[in-house]
């Protein structure tokens, strides 16, 4: 077996956890991980920096970060203290994981070059640096016993910290390719450029886990490997077994014909010419989340081509202004919706080529619209013959060892962000997206499994204290702080989205303050809430108070994305709220020249006063998950045995929508009216409302915001006529939207050219008052008039 050391925070053993230092070998037991985290230095840095000018914030970021490392306070603290008080009682918790956050930073400034370096591990072309000597930096940090001679054209030994780059670098006379395995023993190249021959080409590897070798190109200069071809890593295991790998930077996974599993394959550098600039970042999302292989009419996986072509414009004319894609990223099963993630650096294949995804976040630019991506860094497929499960051999590689490294629930392996090579694997895979397909921030799952170690299975979060006792996993929040960082500095104007649903404060607050660094968290309580009350609450029963609570109970200052329905609600099991509204009765009664139904007259009021009061009331940011704006029925289900392979829920029914003769078109009209108001009012950037009126009698709810005064009557039989509306400026009011319009299937009740002027009478607490007809189930969006 060959002798090797180890790279910080990698084990074999269950026990204990090693790590490199740049004096000494630290051994410490999980009592201890945490303070050690502090200290513990990689052992080297990677590679030539790759040529190109460096973002200017770069070293504005790092410098500012590390100079923070000798104290404990975030250079901002003070900000996050005024803004919650309650914070001050665990200022050491919060200032302990930014000061650990900080020296991270320094020893990737000290040990990388920096992080702008440190993220680019997935540069497909450099020009390499050459040095036959340990650089000062090397020499100081006492790395001499890891000079070694690694496999290259020259042989000529390389200094440590100039390996940057994994995976598949294009170089001046060839390709090297680059791997890290620290369990291994051997490790070989293999695939169609050497027709499959698993012992011809084997990767040198150095002391800290990492792997190499030189494909220089062929006599006639065309690359060694051809464009397209398969590739795999043939392993003989620490244990003696030879086992086959997919690289863990390959760009691009397909499933041949016939096979489960999906395999490798070596891509040549794009050469995609982009025809569009970045639009300027929305001051507030409006997001259109959607799946790619279920957007088409046809039972049929959906291409990138498909949904730039035909689903772009549609998510343009609705007034969105942000797509969030979801299932992108590589993973074998289709039927897990994109969060068993195989391949972290392709693009999925079942949708078509990488170019293919350029194009849609291409042609939605220019519609105006920016791209997120549904990132998954919370977990992996377990997967290893096409993931990283077991990716050396060993049950731990990029993952916990034993059960902490396990998700049971999800059946999937969990990251173990202490890691070195781990966080250069992440942070590189952020960089990726955004830098080579031109995402415009991410949207990330699955944190609060992330946060905690028990991942918030039955757990409910009652006070500060469960924020900050010793259920936190502190690795992963200071990754989630480098993942933000690292985000900032490649883009500036970037989003970053949070599904967290335990209310971790500061989440949405600056890194230099303390926080975890994102801009918005999804609203989670806020769709379960109505999915409870449409199952369990009759309407007459709706209490006005925990619908406001639920909408308005957010952090202040840290922004937050309601919704009343995203994929999640719509999986098997479940189903979409207008299906939870009008059920069977929308197979007979959505037609304009059926005979009237209360329940479809129910549903549709409904569905339109439910998403506009969501858009207004609960968030600073909105979503959308892709043909609910319409009212799309039944639920979402993909292929699978269980439903013998059917394709009848995993796509979009657009006709629909499209029949002038189908309601469905009034639930559109009035998603794009609300968008539209929403644009002129900028009610997504106001304050948080100001509610006047909860009333559990009337079933009336009543709040002002953005200079809008908003009315819902949620009473399923009673309309009021001169019903006071409190307001705080006085003045002419006219309706601005109103869920009665007939355009929207209303019965148009209301006169949209009235003028409610207020009589000086101060009303709930406001100063001055209007009167109104509120009919029943409808919502009045009021605008003053000079």
């Amino acid at each position: 077996m060959r002798s090797r050391s180890v790279q910080p925070s990698i084990t074999e053993s269950h026990n204990h956890r090693f790590f490199v230092s740049t004096q000494h070998v630290h051994v410490c037991s999980k009592s201890n991980l945490a303070s050690t985290m502090a200290e513990a230095t990689v052992g080297t840095g990677t590679a030539a920096a790759a040529d190109g000018e460096r973002a200017a914030s770069t070293a504005k970021t790092a410098t500012t970060s590390t100079s923070q490392s000798a104290t404990a306070r975030p250079p901002k603290f003070a900000e996050l203290l005024r803004l919650d008080t309650l914070l001050e009682g665990f200022q050491p918790q919060l200032c302990c994981r930014y000061q650990k956050y900080a020296s991270i930073l320094e020893n990737i400034e000290k040990h990388e070059g920096g992080l702008d370096k440190f993220s680019r591990g997935y540069e497909v072309s450099a020009k390499r640096e050459v040095v036959a000597f340990l650089c000062p930096s090397c020499l100081s940090n006492r790395l001499a016993s890891s000079f070694c001679v690694l496999a290259s054209s020259s042989q000529t030994p390389f200094c440590p910290c100039h390996f940057e780059f994994m995976g598949f670098t294009h170089e001046d006379g060839g390709i090297r390719f680059r791997e890290w395995m620290p369990s291994a023993q051997a490790v070989f190249l293999t695939g169609d450029f050497n027709g499959w021959n698993r012992r011809s080409h084997p990767l040198a590897g150095d002391m800290f886990g990492r792997w190499e070798i030189f494909l220089p190109n062929q006599e006639d200069g065309s690359p060694a490997i051809e464009h397209n071809t398969f590739v795999k890593l043939s392993v003989i295991a620490a244990d003696g077994r030879r086992i086959e790998r997919i690289p863990a930077w390959i760009r691009r996974a397909v499933q041949r014909k016939g096979q489960i599993h999906y395999e490798g394959m070596y891509t040549a550098p794009s050469t995609y010419q982009w025809n569009h600039q970045r639009p300027p970042m929305p001051a507030a999302p409006k997001i259109y989340e959607a799946h790619i292989g279920i957007s088409s009419e046809e039972p049929k996986v959906a291409s990138y081509v498909h949904f730039a072509d035909n689903v772009v414009p549609r998510i343009a004319k609705l007034g969105y202004n942000t797509i969030q894609l979801m299932a992108v990223m590589e993973h074998a099963y289709y039927g897990c919706f994109g969060y068993q993630v195989t391949s972290f650096f392709a693009a999925s294949s079942r949708y078509g080529t990488q170019d293919e995804l350029k194009y849609l976040i291409d042609c939605a630019h220019g519609a105006g619209l920016v791209v997120l991506l549904d990132v998954v860094h919370s977990h992996a497929s377990k997967n290893s013959l096409d993931g990283l499960g077991e990716f050396d051999g060993s049950d731990s590689c990029f993952f916990h060892a034993g059960s902490r490294g396990r998700h049971d629930q999800w059946d999937s392996c969990l990251f173990n962000y202490s890691a070195w090579e781990v966080l250069r694997f992440l942070l590189s895979n952020l960089r990726w997206w955004l830098e080579e397909f031109r995402f415009d921030g991410f949207r990330f799952d699955g944190v609060t499994s992330m946060l905690y170690l028990h991942h918030g299975l039955g757990r409910v979060f009652t006070s500060y204290n469960d924020y900050f006792d010793d259920s936190i996993d502190v690795d992963a929040c200071i990754y989630l702080m480098l993942a933000n960082t690292t985000t900032r500095m490649a883009l500036s104007s970037a989003i970053t989205i949070s599904e967290d649903v335990s209310g971790m404060p500061a989440m949405c607050r600056p890194v230099e303050e303390g926080g975890l660094g994102f801009d918005y968290r999804l609203g989670m309580a806020i769709p379960d809430m109505w999915i409870k009350l449409l199952k369990e609450v009759p309407d007459d029963q709706w209490e006005m108070g925990h619908i406001v609570h639920v909408l308005t109970n957010r952090r202040y200052k840290e922004g937050t994305i309601a919704y009343a329905e995203s994929h999640d609600q719509a999986l098997v099991g479940d189903k979409t709220l207008a299906f939870w509204l009008m059920d069977a009765a929308m197979y007979t009664h959505m037609s304009l020249l059926s005979e009237p139904s209360h329940i479809v007259d129910r549903g549709l009021a409904l569905h339109k006063m439910i998403r506009l009061i969501c858009h207004s009331l609960g968030g600073e940011g909105y979503l959308n998950f892709i043909g609910n704006e319409f009212g799309h029925p039944e639920w979402l289900d993909f292929p699978r045995e269980g439903n013998g392979e059917s394709f009848a829920h995993a796509r979009r029914q657009w006709h629909l929508v499209d029949d002038d003769l189908l309601k469905y078109k009034f639930l559109n009209a009035f998603d794009a009216k609300m968008n539209q108001a929403e644009e002129q009012a900028s009610w997504l950037q106001a304050p948080q409302a100001y509610v006047s009126l909860k009333h559990e009698d009337d079933k009336v709810i009543v709040f002002e915001r953005a200079g809008l005064v908003f009315a819902f009557n949620f009473h399923p039989t009673k309309s009021f006529s001169d019903y006071r509306i409190a307001t705080d400026v006085p003045g002419k009011y006219k309706l601005l939207l109103c869920s009665d319009d007939p355009e929207f299937g209303g019965h148009q009740r209301l006169d949209a050219s009235s003028e409610h002027f207020t009589t000086n009478m101060a009303w709930m607490n406001r100063r001055d008052s209007f009167l109104a007809y509120l009919p029943s189930r409808v919502a009045c969006v009021y605008s003053r008039h000079e």
